[in-house]
């Protein structure tokens, strides 16, 4: 059997074999990937990332077991239905089972979760081991004031039966904190759980960060909380969500420009 390297460097391009609408989300999904790695956001081969495959089907792309963020692209993506069967393929390296116990999970209960993204970064299991979670001692952190959740830790996530309390605990909010375990952030496109979760990434990284020092911690009020969390309930949200992705995507692919210009 060829090795993953060798697969990888002799798989063709994909896109002939999907409709326009899935290789567009095929692109979006591998560059973030892509972002996390440059982020430092990943966990060797674990973690993952996943985004439903627009059209009738309900099946959605997540990551080949056994690759690192740096080697997804848009034509190793793995597609596979809510049911858990394998629709797509193309490294034959299968799924992480924890992967598909989550992310089916949250696709299949969350319409609107058309993303879901799940990290396992120093932060945010920091601030997952933490009885009080989540402290507003950061406007990132207000950013989720009252829209947050959480799940308590069962182990690692390959029970089936795990699903039902993991979309009972994550309830309506796009922001989850998996105690002792990690992140996840989910929304209605790729651009907004990436959004969500660069927040709530760098919310937790101030929380560990503040709380290294001897200094008591100056809790934000309430009512400051709740107006920085409104943004995202403003007209506005949108526009600022395709903004922020759009210059996270030009970092990715630098156009080279002088600065003195």
């Amino acid at each position: 059997m060829n090795s993953i390297a060798q697969r990888l460097d002799a798989l063709p391009s994909l896109q002939p074999q999907v409709s326009d609408d899935e290789w567009k989300v095929r692109v979006e999904l591998a560059a973030a990937y892509r972002l996390a790695h440059s982020l430092r956001w990943t966990d060797h081969i674990s973690t993952h990332f996943s985004a439903r495959v627009p059209g009738p089907h309900e099946h959605f792309l997540i990551n080949a077991y056994g690759l690192t963020f740096s080697e997804v692209t848009a034509s190793n993506l793995v597609k596979v239905d809510i049911c858990g069967e394998i629709i797509l393929d193309p490294l034959a390296l299968g799924i992480n089972r924890a992967g598909y116990v989550i992310h089916s999970a949250l696709h299949a209960a969350r319409r609107d979760a058309t993303c879901v993204l799940h990290t396992h970064t120093a932060a945010g299991i920091g601030v997952a081991a933490q009885r009080d979670g989540l402290l507003m001692i950061s406007q990132h952190a207000m950013h989720f004031y009252d829209r947050i959740s959480y799940h308590v830790y069962e182990g690692i996530a390959t029970d089936m039966e795990e699903q039902e309390r993991l979309v009972r605990d994550l309830g309506d909010n796009d922001a989850f904190i998996l105690r002792n375990h990690g992140l996840l952030t989910c929304g209605p496109s790729i651009a907004h759980a990436f959004t969500e979760m660069f927040m709530l990434e760098r919310a937790c990284m101030a929380q560990i960060a503040a709380q290294a020092g001897t200094a008591e911690l100056l809790i934000g009020p309430d009512d400051v909380a709740r107006k920085v969390a409104s943004i995202v309930k403003s007209p506005r949200w949108p526009g600022l969500v395709e903004t922020f992705w759009d210059a996270l995507i030009r970092e990715l692919h630098p156009r080279q420009t002088r600065y003195d210009q």
